[in-house]
């Protein structure tokens, strides 16, 4: 394996106080309701950031799977903006300092990517690694969005973790460096949200307050929610008013808060994914009646404001 240090840049006019947790999110494997997507923009936009290190877009992104977008005006090509992977220092709501490692997730050298971000962790004193993901489930999306925790933070994981599977997973690159850090005994905490699956494909922001709460529970860390609660809300209005107005999509709504109500209760249950036949509830449906809202809402909003 290459030098770790080869991958990154470090900004020498910034000094990080040790002991700050991390917090990281990356895009580009499965981002159910966009939550990690939504969560990182939403803190690199509200909060204060400054780089502290900034990795090697060129050894770890493959730009023939995922193209760069560039503007093109007419006649000209006017602005192109470069993927980012980065290390920044930011602060919450309160001023209170914290890591967030942001951007895509790499294609390309997971180990030695994995190795550069250890090494930062310990050369930075981080004193603990908090990470969002996130899955389509059959819930609904009328219960609070819950979350499934891993790493080695029993605490969280006891009071937090709804859902304690033993299976196979396709795995990310910050999979990996859980997996590397909890090896090291460094405190780490994973969290994946339970995103209901027939809005797994929408920007669904009700997903980025969820992401948001279980950050602040492993890190202390306050971050304003106002503005993605209230996008929230508008998002649900609409589907309830599509709900209310289709009574099959309406009863297969139903039968998905069923069981999950019987699962939170401790039924027998072997998972919210199933009922006592081992039946999963079909997306189909939902997915169906919902898409033709889905896709006006994404054309809506990239219709350009009315004058006036």
């Amino acid at each position: 394996m290459r030098d770790p240090r080869s991958l990154f840049e470090l900004n020498a006019d910034v000094t990080v106080p040790p002991g700050l947790p991390l917090v990281a999110g990356l895009t580009g494997s499965a981002d159910a309701g966009g939550a990690v997507a939504q969560t990182t923009e939403y803190l690199r936009e509200t909060l204060d950031t400054t780089l502290v290190a900034s990795f090697d877009i060129d050894e770890l992104l493959d730009y023939r799977a995922r193209r760069p977008i560039i503007l093109f005006e007419g006649d000209h090509l006017s602005d192109y903006t470069p993927p980012r992977l980065a290390l920044e220092l930011a602060r919450d709501e309160l001023g209170r300092p914290f890591l967030l490692l942001t951007g895509f997730e790499p294609d390309f050298r997971w180990e030695q990517f994995s190795a550069a971000v250890l090494l930062l962790i310990d050369e930075l004193q981080v004193s603990s690694t908090t990470w969002v993901n996130s899955i389509p489930m059959p819930v609904p999306h009328t219960r609070p969005i819950r979350v499934t925790v891993s790493g080695n933070r029993e605490e969280l994981i006891e009071t937090m973790s709804v859902w304690r599977p033993t299976t196979q997973v396709p795995s990310n690159a910050l999979h990996l460096i859980e997996y590397r850090l909890v090896e090291l005994g460094h405190p780490t905490t994973g969290f994946v949200l339970l995103i209901p699956h027939y809005l797994a494909d929408a920007e669904y922001p009700s997903a980025a307050v969820a992401a948001l709460e279980a950050i602040s529970a492993a890190t202390g860390r306050i971050f304003p929610t106002d503005a993605l609660r209230e996008q929230g809300r508008d998002f649900l209005g609409r589907i309830d008013e599509q709900v209310g107005e289709n009574g099959e999509l309406a009863k297969l709504v139903g039968t998905l808060e069923e069981r999950h109500d019987a699962y939170m209760e401790g039924t027998t249950l072997r998972s919210p994914l199933t009922d006592e036949d081992g039946e999963l509830p079909s997306a189909d449906e939902i997915a169906a009646e919902l898409e033709k809202f889905l896709a006006f809402r994404r054309s809506r909003d990239d219709e350009p404001p009315r004058a006036g």
